[in-house]
């Protein structure tokens, strides 16, 4: 997205359409071909320590299953055993979803 806003705005485009079309302030768009020119294509990645940081990650992926094993039929108790377990916090939606990728991995 980045890449394609700073092509747009190279092709003659404001940055207010280009802002429009990829879904940005005319401003980040701005700010992206500025960061473009200065570091080059490498400047367009995400740099470490931006953005939201994981709940869970591959560190909990033993301690997970533990807690499904554990109570099988209700996400809310494993949700909590795994809670107890790792001192973590994360919602019920974020749990099942991690649930839902370990199921992919399995499946694999």
């Amino acid at each position: 997205m980045r890449c394609r806003a700073v092509l747009l705005k190279w092709e003659g485009l404001s940055s207010v359409h280009v802002g429009e079309q990829k879904e940005m302030t005319a401003q980040s768009v701005n700010d992206w071909v500025k960061r473009f020119e200065a570091e080059g294509i490498k400047g367009l990645n995400t740099r470490p320590g931006q953005g939201r940081k994981t709940i869970m990650d591959c560190s909990d992926e033993d301690a997970v299953r533990k807690a499904i094993e554990s109570d099988r039929q209700s996400v809310r108790a494993a949700k909590e055993a795994w809670r107890q377990s790792s001192g973590k916090e994360a919602s019920e939606l974020t749990f099942r979803r991690f649930l839902s990728v370990l199921a992919q991995d399995i499946d694999v």
